[in-house]
């Protein structure tokens, strides 16, 4: 798939998922954290299409402050933080918040179907909040495990990073969660896990996306384009 035409895809749903998977096509060090849709890059470059953002000053940035002032806010989507070192400047955004680490992961069937979950009114991938001190595969495998009521056959290679903000207890927190392929290659029913809110797991095929895409977290999207399981044409269910 062209990169012109997947970004033209996810245009469709929204400009913030849009700009973030253009952004995955080039080599340039950035990072992406999630406030719901709304999306905040810290970048080495100035973005393509610069206009579409608002910049913010790296200098008295505060990402509770960030938070505050945007979260459940109507305009603005999409805003770009310049910086000489990315990764370095994420280390101190992190040092300064409280972190939480999850893992989650895209399983596979032998059918070539990969593995969703519907949870609060949206489609998602199975993941949480990783135990203390326990490995990150281990707790990812344990979250698929757990939320869909299967038994993970292997996991494989990670597939990429991502971060997302949310306020829980009068707290904002940043969530930076571990994604990994895996396989399944039992039979049975899937089995959501209620008390989480999931209320549906099911297998989709690649070209069977288009749900997932209307309705689905832009981070997951992240995922999913990394993984090429989205396609230029998606057929409806």
């Amino acid at each position: 798939m062209s990169g012109c035409n997947l970004i033209a895809l996810i245009c469709n749903r929204n400009s913030a998922t849009c700009c973030s998977i253009s952004f995955l096509l080039n080599m340039a060090q950035k990072y992406r954290i999630y406030i719901n849709e709304k999306v905040l890059l810290i970048t080495e470059v100035v973005p393509e299409h610069v206009e579409r953002y608002q910049r913010i000053d790296a200098q008295t940035f505060d990402l509770r402050s960030f938070f505050e002032q945007f979260d459940g806010k109507a305009g603005q989507a999409l805003f770009y933080l310049l910086t000489p070192n990315a990764k370095d400047f994420l280390k101190k955004v992190i040092k300064n918040i409280t972190l939480i680490e999850a893992a989650g992961g895209v399983v596979e069937n032998e059918q070539g179907e990969y593995l969703f979950i519907y949870r609060n009114h949206k489609w998602d991938l199975p993941k949480g909040k990783l135990e203390k001190d326990e490995k990150k595969k281990v707790g990812a495998v344990r979250e698929v495990e757990e939320e869909c009521g299967i038994k993970v056959n292997s996991i494989g290679k990670k597939i990429c990073v991502t971060y997302h903000t949310y306020k829980s207890k009068g707290e904002v927190i940043l969530k930076r969660t571990y994604w990994y392929r895996m396989t399944f290659t039992g039979v049975g029913e899937l089995k959501p896990q209620l008390e989480e809110g999931i209320t549906k797991v099911l297998w989709f095929k690649r070209e069977q996306t288009a749900p997932i895409v209307k309705n689905t977290f832009p981070s997951i999207i992240d995922v999913l384009v990394k993984l090429e399981l989205l396609k230029d044409k998606v057929e409806p269910l």
